[in-house]
C-alpha cells in the first residue's frame, strides 16, 4: 500500500483508507474519494503541486499534502 501522492503518472490504484479528519475528510468523501473507488494520477504540476487525478468520470486536483493522507493499493480487485 502507498499514499496517493506516490503514484506515477497514468498509474491506477484503488482507494483503501482516508487518514484526513474533519472538514477535509468530508470534502474528499463528497468528491467521490471513498474506499473501493478506482483513481488514477493524470499529471503533476511543474513544481509537483497540485496533482490532477481522474476519478468517477471527472478530473480532480488535490494538493500533494492532501493526497498523502489517502492510502491506496496499486491493483484494484473488482
Amino acid at each position: 500500500m502507498i499514499s496517493l501522492d506516490e503514484l506515477a503518472e497514468n498509474e491506477t490504484a484503488c482507494i483503501i483508507e482516508i487518514n484526513s479528519e474533519g472538514k477535509m475528510k468530508r470534502r474528499l468523501l463528497d468528491m467521490g474519494i471513498v474506499p473501493g473507488t478506482e483513481i488514477s494520477l493524470k499529471r503533476r504540476a511543474p513544481l509537483g503541486d497540485p496533482l490532477e487525478f481522474y476519478v468517477l468520470g471527472y478530473r480532480l486536483s488535490l494538493r500533494r499534502s492532501d493526497a498523502a493522507d489517502i492510502i491506496c493499493e496499486r491493483r484494484c480487485v473488482q
